[in-house]
């Protein structure tokens, strides 16, 4: 009975924890990142592809040629899911609104923005940890290591949303 009542303890426990971090993830850091206070980490508000409401997650941009990019370092990730499913059509808040349009890349630059990705420090991680957490790879991953893995992460161009699309939204 004891060995029972501590499962539960723990399971309970565990399901705290849980609620805990997500709170943390989903909650807490977009709401600071929306502040405006971080450099290159923002909050990126989409639709839902299934509630209709809006979500919140936050992401680091990268820059390369110019441009303004989101890496998806979890892949085919429920935000991504929800860009594609709005059409691309997403906000940037960091101290304001941006309404923005975002636009999946394929082809050479991929592993290229990937690659400058990791030449920066993101919210909560330096480059070479980017690199091996969430690409698996050592502290300085050259471009070939990264065509190599380029399938696995979605990236969108990031592009201001036009005029014409705003009452749409």
């Amino acid at each position: 009975m004891a060995d029972v009542s501590l499962q539960i303890a723990a399971s309970c426990l565990k399901g705290d924890l849980v609620n805990v971090f997500d709170w943390i993830r989903y909650k807490a850091i977009p709401w600071y990142t929306s502040l405006g206070l971080t450099r290159r980490t923002v909050t990126l508000e989409v639709v839902g592809r299934k509630t209709g409401r809006p979500i919140r997650v936050s992401l680091s941009r990268t820059e390369f040629g110019g441009r303004s990019y989101f890496v998806s370092l979890g892949g085919e990730s429920s935000w991504v899911r929800s860009v594609r499913s709005a059409g691309g059509m997403a906000t940037i808040v960091s101290g304001k609104r941006v309404p923005v349009l975002l636009a999946e890349t394929r082809g050479t630059d991929k592993p290229l923005i990937l690659h400058a990705y990791v030449q920066e420090r993101a919210f909560t991680h330096s480059g070479a940890q980017s690199a091996r957490h969430f690409f698996g790879l050592g502290p300085n991953p050259t471009v070939r290591e990264m065509e190599a893995i380029a399938d696995r992460h979605v990236v969108f161009e990031i592009t201001p949303r036009p005029a014409s699309f705003h009452a749409a939204a």
